[in-house]
């Protein structure tokens, strides 16, 4: 029988916080690999994850990737939070982001990097992200679930972007969070301007100091040679593999890419592919098909070392992608805007900012070539990875919030799946690149929402606005149901209202007026 016990913070300082259980006897347990790619939209891919396939889908090439998708089942609804760090602490932690607080991204210590609002005060959210200890402020103590499966005997390797916490903070090194091996990972959120380029040593000064705080750490055997970034987290994960397979230990691998997050660099190995679109939009597709080579390269790997059947790979994005107005363009048509047919882009909570590409090959357990179209959130991770590793009895300091996806891989999910709820809450201020016009439209402000069946209500904290759609119907956004549906927005906004307050969520307060530092309202209207 599985169990999930959730033991609190003193209580677990007290017994040694990372107390588990052991994992099922039985053998070959399945190594894990999980592809995580950095701000890549659910169009940028050759894969359709729409029902029918779109301009978007012809532009980029990314065979691998269909490779995947026909060895196992694709999702067309897999949601995360609009915003890295969120997603990653939602991803290690199994925690809703409105319940670990971390609402935007994390960089420096104790510094929030929102863009300040003339009349809108920011909540004090956690801006050091997540831990395992509790003695950082302005974090979220947790049990991360790599820990659980180096407990539990997988050798647990990180390559890639991390961003688990801020600079100086135990969790800047993936090694305090569970992960035998760390490679690359450190706090920042993306590479440093030109830090694709192994020329430019990932970031770094002739003299070997970082140039930025963004600086890719490690990886000094690339340095001045002609390595892309992609590639030389790619090389190195294989190494790993290679110890893990001798080892005898399963493995748990993180490949967790920088790709496709900006700077947008030419990968000068696909460049050529894309000579009829412009320069950023050219090497933007470059760096998919960079990190798509990637993808081939691990499975060609697994097949090559007769891992494959007892492989489980899971590719996922951590956000939607850039909208075109955050790319410095404007729209160019209908048919080949950024994210279409999907609304708006990172950082919002409107479907372009948090549906992502997702697929899992689980030999035995997945059909070859299927689809699932049953929705499912990023925090729902936790749980489920921890359940094919056949990780049943373990403890957390933290609740849980996700619901392992198992029973949709293997096809026994009852018809209440899609009727739970999912919930975002955004109430951060991510950019200001944009008119404050223009970011309603977008999506780009205080909100939060909630998806339950068909339905998303998607709420305005500074006004109180709320908006209802049909998704199913009206995959765009563009129709606002809420004055033709009063009891379904009544209905969505006391569950939503209900479920921020049980978390204790955060709510951002107006800076004048009679109402001045009080919070904005619930969605539901309780103050």
């Amino acid at each position: 029988m599985k169990t999930q016990k959730f033991i609190s913070a003193t209580t677990a300082a007290v017994a040694s916080v990372l107390s588990v259980g052991a994992a099922e006897t039985a053998p070959q347990r399945p190594n894990i690999v999980l592809f995580m790619v950095d701000d890549m939209g659910w169009q940028d891919t050759s894969v359709p994850f729409y029902k029918e396939r779109t301009p978007l889908n012809e532009r980029y090439r990314t065979p691998n990737m269909e490779r995947l998708a026909a060895m196992g089942v694709k999702f067309t609804q897999a949601y995360a939070c609009a915003i890295s760090s969120p997603s990653r602490a939602s991803l290690m932690t199994g925690m809703n982001q409105a319940r670990h607080r971390v609402t935007n991204w994390t960089l420096e210590k104790d510094r929030k990097t929102d863009h300040p609002l003339p009349d809108v005060e920011i909540p004090d959210w956690n801006c050091n992200g997540i831990q395992p200890v509790d003695t950082i402020n302005n974090t979220t103590y947790c049990t991360p679930f790599p820990e659980i499966l180096r407990q539990n005997g997988y050798h647990t390797i990180h390559v890639g972007k991390a961003h688990f916490g801020a600079i100086d903070t135990p969790s800047a090194d993936p090694l305090t969070m569970g992960f035998d091996v760390n490679i690359a990972g450190g706090p920042a959120g993306g590479p440093a301007n030109g830090g694709y380029l192994g020329q430019n040593r990932y970031g770094h000064n002739p003299d070997g100091t970082p140039a930025s705080k963004f600086a890719t750490p490690g990886l000094e055997q690339y340095w001045g040679k002609d390595v892309f970034l992609t590639e030389a987290l790619t090389l190195e994960a294989l190494k790993e593999l290679d110890k893990s397979h001798d080892s005898g230990k399963p493995f748990y691998l993180y490949m967790s890419h920088y790709a496709v997050h900006v700077p947008f660099v030419a990968d000068n190995r696909f460049i050529d592919n894309y000579e009829t679109l412009d320069g950023k939009e050219s090497k933007y597709a470059a760096l998919i098909e960079g990190m798509d080579k990637s993808l081939g390269d691990i499975l060609d790997y697994l097949e090559k070392n007769k891992l494959a059947d007892n492989t489980i790979v899971i590719f996922m994005s951590d956000n939607g992608g850039l909208d075109c107005e955050a790319r410095g363009q404007m729209p160019d048509g209908a048919g080949t805007r950024c994210n279409f047919p999907l609304r708006s882009g990172k950082g919002s909570v409107y479907e372009g900012g948090v549906r992502e590409p997702m697929m899992v090959y689980w030999n035995g357990v997945t059909k070859p070539g299927t689809s699932c179209d049953d929705y499912l959130i990023i925090e729902d991770f936790f749980p489920t990875i921890l359940e094919m590793a056949g990780v049943n009895d373990y403890e957390t300091v933290q609740k849980v919030d996700g619901k392992s996806f198992v029973p949709l891989l293997k096809g026994t999910a009852d018809s209440a799946w899609n009727q739970r709820p999912l919930f975002w809450n955004t109430p951060q201020n991510w950019t200001n690149c944009v008119s404050p016009q223009e970011k309603r439209r977008l999506g780009l402000g205080q909100t939060c929402a909630v998806r339950q069946g068909d339905y998303k209500l998607v709420y305005w904290y500074t006004d109180g606005t709320r908006e209802l759609f049909n998704v199913a119907d009206d995959i765009a956004e563009t129709r606002d149901l809420a004055a033709e549906m009063p009891e379904k927005v009544e209905e969505l906004s006391r569950e939503l209202g209900e479920f921020l307050r049980g978390c204790d969520a955060q709510r951002p307060s107006p800076k004048s007026g009679t109402q001045v530092g009080a919070p904005f309202p619930w969605p539901d209207g309780v103050k």
